[in-house]
Order: structure tokens, then C-alpha cells, then sequence
């Protein structure tokens, strides 16, 4: 969530500040608002919005969130749109996705659901940089790493950490996006643990071959540079 813009929009005044301390602590920048009315003044008029995603309840005080949204791309904006609701039904479920909503997450909700549903919903609206080439194949099934030089088996972290940096190829992946890769929510992955895994992955990709080669960028995290061949 790293830069991401975020509107929530929730009336609950327990609830919103909580979500705006849980978003700004996943490193998203977060405006909020109380009412459909004071949503829409922060939309703006499109189709353009100053947001990446809006986390909209559907209960407010003086309109419906799928009123709201249907406001919302009545303008042209094409956020993503996440609703949060109390009410579980099929019926409420499907009319929000028919007002125009991408996202749905039932309360009470857990914070790591939340945070990891609103990535997938920036992923997929931003457009990627494809990554760089780097002569290195995953296999799936066997669990390894495949290169001009021959294969070499991985662990299931192994191949978790690898798989994140190939994605990303030619940019920076940052600590913490690798150690949620890597490990379950809610591990405890110490420093040092992340810098040993990655010097294995260095013999590894190395043994097969292809030119690629994990880089450091301090402070930061890690970056594959593309075949240099």
C-alpha cells in the first residue's frame, strides 16, 4: 500500500479512524469522509479522481453507498470500489456489485483481509512495467528454478521470495513486500532471516545460469537485474 491513495468513506467514529491508522501504517496516503455528500465532494467531478481506491460503507447517514457509488461512475471515475456492510445477504452482495462496486468485505472484518483486498484491487487497476528478461523460469509443480546452466530445487520460501523478484524484475521490492511473500501473515521473520534466504536464492539462480543477479539496494530491499546477456 505504499503511496496508495485511499478514500474512506465510513460514518462509524470508532471505525474510521481506525481504518485511517491501519492504512497509514500500510503506508497509504488516506483522506476520509463521513457522508455520501462529502465522498463526492472529495471525487470530485471526473472522470479524473486524486484517489487510487475507495473503501466505501454501504450504511450512511444520508445515503446508500451504492447510491454513492453509482454517483461515483455516473461521472466517469473507474476507481475500484470496496464496500464494507454489515449485511451479508446474497441479494445486498450482488446489488453492490451491480452498482458498480469491485469489492466486498462483510464486518467485522480482519485488518489483514482488508489490507491485502485493497492491494489486489490497485494491482489490477494499474497498469504494470513488464519485467525485465532474466533467462530464469519457475516450475511450479517441482518447486525450482530453471536457467541456461540447468535447474535447481527450492524451497516452498525459496520459491515464494523468487517468484516476488522475478515479477518485479529490473525494480526494487521492498522488505516488507518480500516477507509478506514469503511468510504467513502475522510471522515473526527477524532481520537477518530475510538476508539469508537471499543469499541462498543468489548460489541458487547463480548454479543455473542466465545472467540475472539479485541486487541490494540498501535500506530498501532487493531488486533481480535482467539477463546481462
Amino acid at each position: 500500500m505504499d503511496g496508495v491513495r485511499v478514500l474512506v468513506v465510513e460514518d462509524d467514529r470508532v471505525l474510521r479512524p481506525s481504518l485511517e491508522r491501519l492504512l497509514r501504517q500500510a503506508g497509504a496516503q488516506v483522506v476520509t469522509a463521513a457522508t455520501g455528500a462529502e465522498a463526492l465532494r472529495a471525487v470530485g467531478p471526473g472522470p479524473a479522481a486524486p484517489f487510487d481506491v475507495v473503501v466505501l460503507d454501504i450504511g450512511l447517514p444520508d445515503s446508500d453507498g451504492r447510491d454513492v457509488c453509482q454517483a461515483v461512475r455516473a461521472r466517469g471515475v473507474e476507481v475500484p470500489v470496496l464496500f464494507l456492510t454489515a449485511r451479508e445477504g446474497k441479494h445486498d452482495l450482488l446489488s453492490g456489485y451491480a452498482a458498480g462496486g469491485d469489492e466486498y468485505l462483510a464486518k467485522p472484518f480482519h485488518a489483514g483481509e482488508l489490507l491485502a483486498r485493497l492491494g489486489a484491487l490497485v494491482r489490477r487497476s494499474t497498469p504494470r512495467r513488464p519485467p525485465a528478461p532474466t533467462g530464469l523460469v519457475l516450475d511450479p509443480a517441482g518447486h525450482a528454478v530453471t536457467g541456461p546452466g540447468g535447474e535447481q530445487a527450492l524451497t516452498p520460501t525459496e520459491y515464494r521470495l523468487l517468484a516476488a523478484l522475478l515479477a518485479a524484475a529490473g525494480q526494487v521490492v521492498r522488505r516488507h513486500e518480500l516477507v509478506r511473500a514469503g511468510w504467513p501473515d502475522g510471522a515473526h521473520v527477524a532481520e537477518n532471516t530475510l538476508d539469508q534466504y537471499v543469499a541462498r536464492l543468489r548460489r541458487r539462480t547463480a548454479a543455473v545460469g542466465g545472467g540475472a543477479a539479485i541486487t541490494t539496494v540498501h535500506g530498501v530491499g532487493y531488486r533481480v537485474d535482467g539477463d546481462a546477456g
